[in-house]
């Protein structure tokens, strides 16, 4: 797994997808949008996602799917393990 924050490392690619691996640092990241759905599986630790007005907790054992072209930014306090599935 990578030692920096926030910089993913593609595992696998399965069908098309690319599956990566990335450590949260506590720190926000910017809000983005894809022209793919965005698989998000919390590993250890918890992701704060802010998703339009919505602010959403993703705990260890859980994922949240970002749907295609949904803007979406990574709120203070995330901290741990995250796998990343772009479909």
């Amino acid at each position: 797994m990578q030692s920096e924050a926030w910089k993913s490392t593609v595992l696998a690619q399965v069908g098309g997808a690319n599956l990566k691996v990335m450590r949260m640092d506590e720190t926000p990241y910017p809000e983005e949008c894809h022209h793919y759905p965005e698989g998000l599986l919390v590993i250890d630790g918890q992701l704060n996602l802010t998703v339009g007005a919505d602010v959403i907790t993703v705990r260890a054992g859980e994922i949240f799917i970002v749907p295609v072209g949904v803007l979406h930014a990574v709120a203070p306090g995330s901290c741990g393990t995250l796998v990343i599935f772009d479909v």
